[in-house]
C-alpha cells in the first residue's frame, strides 16, 4: 500500500492570447455566388467561425487548398462558414462569367465573393495566393495562413473557437448561407484534354464529371463512359482527370490530377489500373524517384510519350517527371520546384505550372501556364540521347515565347515580344510549327520555329485547353463550352489587335539598402517545429531581374534574411519560397503526426526613398510587428 499523498494535478497552461484585430468588411464588385443571389456582410455572419479563402482559379496551390478544406467544411458545417474571395491574377479571371464557370468546374461548395478589383484582398493586406484568414464569431481576425498544408492547424483552431465561444454564448450554430446552383445537363462538363484513338474515335477527360468519355469520330456522339462519375480513387473512379497519352501497346495513360496519380486505361477491355502515385500529394522532402507506386505525385496535369518514357507535366510542383513502364519507376526530369521562368540545364530550370505537353522529334513542347510561356525540352548530349533520368542530365530547357510570371496578353509577331495568357495546351503540327491553346485569350495561336513568328489561327473559342490534329483539321477542346470544336487549319492568320497586361497587384515600395525579410511562422497549438532530424525550416530567395539583389540570395534554414538591394536596379520581383515542418508536441508519442507548411511568393517591389525596410510574409499565424 502506498500512503504517499498524490501531487496535485498541474493546471493546464493558459492558451496564448490572440491578437484582437477587427476583420475588414467583405467587398467585391462582382457580387456573390453560391448564395441564391443573397449578398452578405460580416454582421450577417456574426456568431459563426468564418474562413476566408483568397484564391484565383489559375493557381494550382489554390486548387490544392480547395481540396484540403473539403473535410473541415463538411465536419464543421453548422459552425464554420468558408467564403472564397476570388482575387484574379489574369485579366480573364476578372470576368464574372469565368468565375462562375470556375466555381462549378472545381466543385466549390461554399459562398464565393467575386472581387475583380482586389478590394478585399487589399483590405486584408494579402500578398499571396492562396491565403486563408480565420475570423472568430465576434468578428475578429485570429489567424492568417499562406500556402498549403494548413488544414490540420485550422481544424484545431476551429475546435478551440467552438469551445471558447460556446462557453461565452457567442457561437451560433445552424445552416450556412451556401445555396447550390441548379445542375446543367450536357454530355461533357469542362472537358480537359482529348486523344485520337486508333479507331478514329476521341477519348476525352471529362474533368468535372470525373470520367473519361469516348466520343465517335464526329466528336459528338457518346460511345461510352469510363468511371462512376463520382470523385474517388479506385478501379472505377477518377478525380478531375486531365492529360491523356497513347502508349505503343495501345493503352492510354491518364493524368488523374486530383488523385495525384497516373492511371492506365485499356480501350480494348475497359480496365483501369494505377501505375504511378499513391493518392497522396508530394511534399518537399518526400522521395522524388523510385518505384512508381511508392512515390507521391503532385497534380499531374498532362502526359506525353517521348523518347521511350511517359513525360509528366507535374503542375503541382512546377516540374517535369518521367514514368518508365519498363522498370515501373518515376523520376524528376526537369525543374527545381521553384516557380518561375529560368532556362538552362534541365536540373536547373524553373517552370510555373506546366500544363500541356506535345512530343515532336527532338523537342518536347511545354505549355507553361503561369508564366504564359511556350517552352521546350531538348537533348544536349550530342548523340540525340539523354537518359531522361532523375538528375535531368542530357536535357536542357529553352523558352520560345514568354517572359515571366507577371507579363501576359495577346500580341502576335516576333516571339521575343509576343504574348500569351495562361496557355494550357500545345499540339505539334506537320510543318514543324506548334499550335498553342491560349486558354485565357480564348484563342488558338501558332508558333513557327523556322521564322520565330507567333500568329493567331482562331479566336472566339472558350477556354481552349487542348487540341488534336485530324487530317487537315484541328479539333479543339473548348473547355468552358463543354464541347469539341472542329476547325480547318487556316492558311492565313487572323488579325488581332495587340494587348499587353501586367498583374493587378501593386508593387511594394522598399527603401534602398538593406531590406529585412521576415517569414512569419507560428506552429499550431499543440505542435512544435520538428527538429529531430535537423532544421525543420527552409527559406529560398531569388529575384527577377537577378541584379535586383546585391546580397541575400540563395537557400538557408532561418525564416528571416537581410537582403541587400542593388542601388542600380529600381524595380523587380522578389521570389521567396518557405517551408516549415511541425509535429504534435507529445513526448510520450514516439511517432508524432507531422505536417508540412509551404508557400511561394512573388513580390513585385519598387525601390524608393521612404519605402519600407521590413518585408513580412505570413506563412502561418499573425505578424505581431505589423
Amino acid at each position: 500500500m502506498n500512503d504517499a499523498v498524490p501531487a496535485p494535478t498541474p493546471a493546464p497552461a493558459p492558451a496564448p492570447r490572440r491578437a484582437r484585430v477587427r476583420a475588414p468588411e467583405l467587398i467585391g464588385k462582382g457580387g456573390w455566388l453560391n448564395t441564391g443571389g443573397t449578398p452578405y456582410t460580416l454582421a450577417d455572419l456574426r456568431g459563426r467561425i468564418v474562413i476566408l479563402d483568397f484564391w484565383t482559379f489559375c493557381c494550382i496551390n489554390c486548387l490544392h487548398v480547395l481540396d484540403e478544406l473539403r473535410e473541415l467544411e463538411e465536419k464543421h458545417r453548422d459552425t464554420v462558414v468558408i467564403i472564397g474571395v476570388h482575387s484574379p491574377k489574369f485579366v480573364h479571371e476578372a470576368e464574372h462569367a469565368a468565375v462562375v464557370d470556375a466555381v462549378e468546374r472545381y466543385e466549390v461548395h461554399h459562398p464565393v465573393l467575386d472581387d475583380p478589383e482586389l478590394a478585399t484582398w487589399k483590405q486584408y493586406a494579402v500578398r499571396a495566393w492562396p491565403t486563408l484568414v480565420v475570423i472568430d464569431p465576434e468578428g475578429y481576425v485570429v489567424a492568417q495562413h499562406a500556402g498549403e498544408g494548413h488544414a490540420h492547424a485550422i481544424a484545431r483552431l476551429v475546435e478551440e473557437l467552438e469551445a471558447e465561444h460556446g462557453a461565452k454564448g457567442t457561437l451560433r450554430r445552424g445552416d450556412g448561407p451556401y445555396v447550390a446552383p441548379e445542375p446543367v445537363a450536357s454530355d461533357l462538363r469542362f472537358p480537359g484534354k482529348a486523344l485520337l484513338l486508333p479507331s478514329g474515335n476521341f477519348l476525352v477527360s471529362d474533368s468535372t464529371r470525373h470520367q473519361l468519355v469516348e466520343l465517335a469520330a464526329d466528336g459528338e456522339r457518346v460511345v461510352r463512359r469510363v468511371g462512376s462519375g463520382e470523385r474517388g480513387f479506385g478501379p472505377d473512379a477518377f478525380s478531375e482527370p486531365q492529360g491523356l497519352a497513347l502508349l505503343p501497346d495501345g493503352t492510354v495513360v491518364v493524368a488523374d490530377t486530383v488523385n495525384h496519380a497516373l492511371r492506365r486505361f485499356d480501350p480494348a477491355t475497359g480496365a483501369v489500373e494505377t501505375v504511378a502515385g499513391t493518392g497522396r500529394q508530394w511534399w518537399q522532402g518526400s522521395p522524388a524517384s523510385g518505384p512508381a507506386l511508392d512515390v507521391d505525385l503532385s497534380s499531374p496535369w498532362d502526359v506525353a510519350w517521348w523518347r521511350g518514357r511517359v513525360w509528366i507535366a507535374m503542375a503541382g510542383v512546377h516540374q517535369l517527371w518521367t514514368w518508365d513502364p519498363e522498370t515501373g519507376t518515376v523520376a524528376v526530369a526537369a525543374g527545381t520546384t521553384n516557380e518561375g521562368l529560368h532556362d538552362g540545364p534541365a536540373a536547373e530550370a524553373w517552370f510555373a505550372q506546366p500544363s500541356g505537353l506535345a512530343a515532336a522529334g527532338d523537342r518536347l513542347w511545354v505549355a507553361d501556364s503561369e508564366t504564359s510561356a511556350l517552352r521546350y525540352v531538348h537533348p544536349v548530349d550530342g548523340d540525340g540521347g539523354g537518359d531522361g533520368g532523375g538528375d535531368g542530365g542530357g536535357y536542357a530547357v529553352t523558352t520560345a515565347v514568354g517572359t515571366g510570371l507577371f507579363d501576359f496578353g495577346h500580341r502576335d509577331g516576333d516571339a521575343a515580344q509576343a504574348l500569351l495568357q495562361h496557355p494550357l495546351g500545345v499540339t505539334a503540327l506537320p510543318d514543324g510549327s506548334v499550335a498553342v491553346c491560349d486558354t485565357y485569350n480564348h484563342a488558338l495561336r501558332r508558333y513557327d520555329p523556322a521564322t520565330g513568328e507567333v500568329t493567331t489561327l482562331a479566336t472566339d473559342l472558350r477556354e481552349p485547353s487542348d487540341a488534336v490534329l485530324v487530317g487537315g483539321d484541328i479539333v479543339v477542346v473548348e473547355s468552358a463550352r463543354h464541347r469539341l470544336t472542329r476547325l480547318r487549319l487556316p492558311e492565313e492568320a487572323v488579325r488581332v489587335d495587340a494587348v499587353a497586361h501586367r498583374t493587378q497587384r501593386a508593387a511594394t515600395e522598399v527603401a534602398p539598402g538593406t531590406l529585412r525579410l521576415d517569414v512569419v511562422f507560428q506552429a499550431p497549438a499543440g505542435q512544435k517545429l520538428d527538429t529531430r532530424y535537423g532544421p525543420s525550416t527552409r527559406l529560398l530567395v531569388s529575384s527577377t531581374p537577378p541584379g535586383l539583389l546585391a546580397g541575400g540570395e540563395g537557400a538557408g534554414t532561418d525564416l528571416f534574411r537581410e537582403l541587400e538591394l542593388n542601388p542600380e536596379v529600381t524595380e523587380g520581383v522578389l521570389h521567396v519560397s518557405a517551408m516549415a515542418a511541425s509535429c504534435d508536441d507529445d513526448p510520450a508519442n514516439e511517432y508524432p503526426a507531422c505536417h508540412v507548411h509551404q508557400q511561394d511568393w512573388g513580390v513585385p517591389v519598387t525601390v524608393a526613398p521612404g519605402g519600407t525596410t521590413r518585408l513580412p510574409l505570413v506563412l502561418a499565424g499573425m505578424d505581431d510587428d505589423a
